[in-house]
């Protein structure tokens, strides 16, 4: 998650006096406008928790109505304490950091707290409807859906709410996943714009999770709607010899076979994104890209029109980093997703051990970098608590929702019957994984496609290994 401050407004007060209002924006997408009072206000608070030491420095006050030039210079100091605070580990995760921004989102998009229904979607388009407050954050929805469709309170960390935008052909591209820092509900409405969805996924990488998935119906029923839906898609690619296996095993209602069969098949359990940009292996390459099994897959098309398949290791990935621009021409994601004046041109680079003593940065431009660059992230963890011996399972708080008795969700028996149909503390990975750093912005133009989805032909990418090291 990056957060930038872009730009701020004059705005008038209560008593008709003027003041400058901070624009934080999430992924090049207004979250909360906020004066500089409020946010002294979370700095003194922070400090007041985690002392001197740990919280960084925040802007000092001035006596006098600030020139434009320091208006400016604020906004920037500013922007660089917001990024400090949400990359640092503890102050980053503190409840007092996200509760601040969850209030000041609500407060922003002037949404008052009552009880609402909000459409949840599973990965088959069905819809879960829930009844939530508009102040209920990610998790306590999150749980909402658990409660709904009947899911364990054990198997409720195994998922996540995502914001996708609906395309055509029944596409749909992935956003962002929702933090624990905002309110879906506010996030959701804020956008204005019908396109835009929450729908629940899993949110784990490696396969052998599936497992303890589906020695539960409720959620074999939700892995085996989200398998058949990215065949659907074509995420998970199939011959006619594979498609004819998984329908007749469709039919015969057999959802587990169904499930441990499309594991054995390309790019199970990956992510794809949108067609966009690439400097590797040359410059202005159209890509596809691809996030599961602990790497990122490239399917490119290179200038003579010769197509390259590979794939680079999280593990060989010595750091990556997000950076953003502005661009002229506003006819991008930004533009759309926000009233904002520019677009920004997004790109995520890694540094990529190719071979022994061989470092290479691989860039990627694409709106999708900062969703990219959280499945990068989350392999990283999960590898890392696998290491540790740790759990992905999160149980609910105290065996149920945090809100009152007559505030929960009503149970109902689950929908998906029918055949038809934070974060553990980082340890060290090994000797041979360096920490990972992230620095980063937001949104771009999507890139032109690459023609068809089929491999044509098998090539690896020079220097990329498949092995860790």
């Amino acid at each position: 998650m990056h957060f930038s401050i872009p730009e701020t407004e004059v705005r008038s007060g209560e008593n008709g006096s003027t003041y400058v209002a901070y624009n934080i924006h999430v992924n090049g997408v207004l979250h909360c406008r906020v004066r500089y009072s409020q946010l002294l206000r979370l700095h003194e608070q922070l400090k007041k928790e985690y002392g001197n030491n740990v919280v960084p420095a925040f802007p000092p006050k001035k006596l006098f109505t600030l020139a434009p030039v320091e208006v400016e210079q604020r906004r920037e100091q500013l922007e660089k304490y917001m990024q400090a605070v949400r990359q640092d580990p503890i102050l980053g995760a503190s409840e007092t950091f996200n509760s601040f921004l969850r209030k000041t989102q609500q407060e922003t998009q002037q949404i008052p707290t009552e009880e609402v229904h909000l459409d949840v979607y599973l990965s088959n388009g069905q819809k879960v409807k829930v009844n939530i407050l508009t102040s209920d954050q990610t998790e306590d929805v999150l749980e909402a859906v658990a409660s709904k469709l009947g899911l364990p309170d054990d198997l409720v960390g195994y998922f996540s709410l995502f914001l996708i935008r609906e395309g055509k052909d029944e596409g749909y591209t992935f956003v962002r996943k929702l933090q624990e820092f905002e309110l879906p509900f506010v996030s959701v409405t804020s956008l204005r714009n019908p396109e835009y969805r929450i729908v629940h996924r899993k949110s784990y990488w490696d396969s052998a999770y599936d497992n303890d998935i589906m020695d539960n119906v409720v959620g074999l029923n939700l892995l085996y709607a989200q398998t058949v839906s990215d065949t659907e898609r074509g995420w998970i690619l199939v011959n006619k010899e594979q498609h004819r296996q998984l329908k007749s095993l469709q039919e015969k209602g057999s959802k587990k076979e169904f499930i441990r069969f499309a594991q054995t098949l390309k790019y199970f359990g990956y992510m794809k994104f949108d067609p966009c940009i690439t400097d590797f292996p040359e410059k202005g390459c159209h890509v596809i890209v691809s996030a599961g099994n602990n790497e990122l897959n490239f399917h490119v098309k290179l200038s003579n029109d010769q197509i390259k398949d590979g794939s680079f290791k999280v593990t060989r990935m010595r750091c990556w980093r997000v950076t953003s621009s502005q661009v002229p021409v506003a006819n991008g994601m930004a533009n759309s997703d926000t009233s904002g004046k520019s677009d920004i041109k997004l790109e995520l680079a890694f540094e990529y051990l190719m071979s022994k003593e061989r470092l290479q940065w691989v860039t990627i431009t694409s709106p999708q970098a900062i969703m990219m660059s959280i499945c990068l992230q989350s392999m990283v963890d999960e590898l890392m608590v696998k290491k540790s011996g740790g759990s992905i399972k999160k149980k609910r708080h105290n065996g149920s929702l945090r809100r009152s008795d007559s505030e929960q969700a009503v149970k109902s028996p689950p929908l998906l019957d029918s055949p038809d149909s934070n974060r553990e503390p980082i340890v060290k990975l090994s000797s041979k994984l360096t920490s990972v750093t992230l620095q980063g912005i937001s949104t771009s133009n999507p890139a032109k496609d690459i023609s068809g989805n089929n491999i044509h032909g098998n090539y690896a990418f020079e220097g990329i290994g498949d092995d860790d090291l």
